[in-house]
């Protein structure tokens, strides 16, 4: 078989690694564009409730279904189908004037980013090495931060320029996605994905080849990191999300500053939640990873206890966005990423990563239908509570993986040299002697 060119793993986590772009572009242009939409096109605030909804359970779904539709069939046509949907998607909310055609172009970028996260991260996890794998997987966090980043900022450009400003939004999308699309077809696939597949297909009893089934994963070795990252992301999103999603309402009505003050704020602090992650990148290849997961942990649980502690007063919520900006880039996302990628094998990477991020968004769309009633009750109890759930996820993941954690792709390496021999054959090279 003729040689198979692998790109460089980092131009793989870029074009993979999109999918955080998109995921958070996504969501951020919805809800403004929606707004928009409220007086262009007449829609009501029980639409919109609707298509806020349906965009998260989607997304959810998406991530269950794509995680394993990736493993199934392949990386490569998961992450190209799940870009035409989002484009086809984008297209329709940008130019639909109709409550049912706004619906239908939810459901396709919802389900297909949720579809498109736990497959880009496999590429990635299985493009690159032990040296590099932490700091690709990372990256993902930076471009997932750059897709909110962007989007804000073409909403303050365009967000007063009625229908055309919300379509603007949401082509923004699309054009991404189209690039994406372009990008992603000359991506070859994972080269051990083929590698377990046709040792699946030949019946070679190898751990990625015979590990391949919903029964693998909840027993075993597989089920104690599983329901540890379950956890943990879910306790962490669920703080994270609550604390996005009503912080400017707590800003203005409890602590007392301007939307426009806790809106700078937040923009002031974004560069530190780049140089958070950019330091995440430096040193979770190393063996500091778990001393900075755990500096991380009590930055951002503790992030969420300041206004507690300092009555909700305008440096109470300053420390608290700052916090949570330094501790989401060292114990988040990233190692969540990390973890879960090198927990288990081929055959079951996606799989799990798409299970771990559908139960987080599930639970997220479930809470927020709570969240005002919890305010209601005092934002003491709603912040303490959220300190004490980050608190405990974090407890979690360092009770998983403090030790010295198990490494699929380590158990892997070995057999892939030999089995890439069969599959892709790299440059003759000298025989070593036996």
């Amino acid at each position: 078989m003729p040689e198979i060119k692998q790109p460089n793993p980092w131009y793989i986590g870029v074009v993979s690694g999109m999918a955080s772009y998109i995921d958070s572009a996504a969501i951020v242009s919805n809800g403004t564009a929606l707004v928009i939409y409220q007086k262009a096109l007449g829609t009501t605030s029980a639409e919109i409730g609707i298509l806020s909804g349906v965009l998260t359970l989607c997304i959810a779904l998406g991530a269950f279904l794509g995680g394993r539709l990736g493993d199934y069939y392949g990386r490569r046509n998961v992450f190209i189908i799940t870009m035409a949907m989002v484009l086809a998607g984008s297209l329709l909310l940008a130019f639909s004037a109709s409550f049912s055609l706004l619906l239908v172009g939810t459901l396709l970028v919802g389900l297909a980013t949720g579809a498109d996260l736990p497959v880009s991260l496999a590429t990635i996890s299985e493009a690159a090495t032990e040296k590099n794998r932490g700091k690709i997987l990372g990256l993902s966090n930076l471009l997932w931060f750059a897709g909110i980043c962007s989007t804000m900022a073409i909403s303050a450009l365009v967000g007063g320029w009625g229908k055309t400003g919300a379509q603007i939004l949401y082509l923004h999308v699309g054009v991404v996605a189209a690039i994406l699309l372009v990008l992603r077809w000359s991506l070859p696939e994972s080269s051990v994905w083929l590698i377990a597949r046709q040792e699946r297909l030949s019946g070679k009893a190898t751990v990625r080849a015979q590990k391949n089934s919903y029964a693998d994963l909840i027993r075993g070795k597989y089920l104690w990191p599983l329901v540890a990252l379950c956890l943990f992301y879910m306790f962490t999103n669920l703080a994270a999300n609550t604390g996005g999603q009503f912080g400017a309402y707590v800003a203005v009505n409890v602590v007392g500053i301007s939307v426009e003050k806790n809106a700078l704020w937040n923009l002031l602090l974004m560069p530190v939640g780049v140089l958070s992650g950019l330091l995440f990148m430096k040193m979770v290849d190393t063996e500091k990873r778990m001393l900075v997961f755990i500096i991380g942990a009590c930055f951002f649980s503790g992030g969420f206890f300041m206004p507690v502690l300092l009555h909700f007063s305008p440096v109470s919520w300053f420390c608290f966005l700052l916090f949570t900006a330094i501790g989401s880039g060292m114990a988040f996302e990233g190692i969540m990423k990390v973890w879960s990628q090198e927990s288990f094998p081929t055959m079951l990477r996606a799989t799990a990563q798409g299970a771990i991020v559908g139960l987080a968004r599930l639970t997220c769309g479930i809470l927020a239908f709570v969240t005002p009633v919890l305010l209601d009750a005092g934002p003491v109890i709603l912040y303490t509570l959220l300190s004490a759930i980050v608190a405990f996820g974090m407890l979690i993941g360092w009770l998983c993986f403090h030790g010295k954690s198990r490494n699929e792709f380590l158990s892997e390496s070995q057999t892939v040299e030999e089995a890439t021999a069969d599959i892709m054959p790299v440059s003759a090279q000298p025989s070593s002697p036996h």
